[in-house]
């Protein structure tokens, strides 16, 4: 399986200091975690935007991106990390 690059989406920020540098949504303290903690515990994607204030796109990006992870590089390509955020 692929290993996540966080640093490849858009969408998300990893700052020293701020959440102990976890990937939160960018220009938040939201961590990008509780998306799927909520989602696997039943939340929907608009309980999740209530309780965190984190918008659709921003969840749409994050989820997005692992999707296009989870698919893995085209045949013949390396297994360096993949995917590809947007915002």
């Amino acid at each position: 399986m692929a290993i996540l690059d966080w640093s490849q989406c858009p969408a998300v920020e990893s700052i020293p200091g701020k959440r102990s540098g976890a990937w939160v949504f960018r220009n938040t303290r939201t961590p990008v975690s509780v998306v799927f903690d909520n989602l696997e515990a039943g939340a929907t994607v608009g309980e999740v935007m209530d309780w965190f204030h984190v918008t659709r796109e921003q969840i749409a990006a994050v989820l997005e991106f692992v999707l296009q992870s989870l698919k893995g590089p085209a045949p013949g390509q390396d297994s360096e990390p993949v995917g590809a955020c947007s915002l």
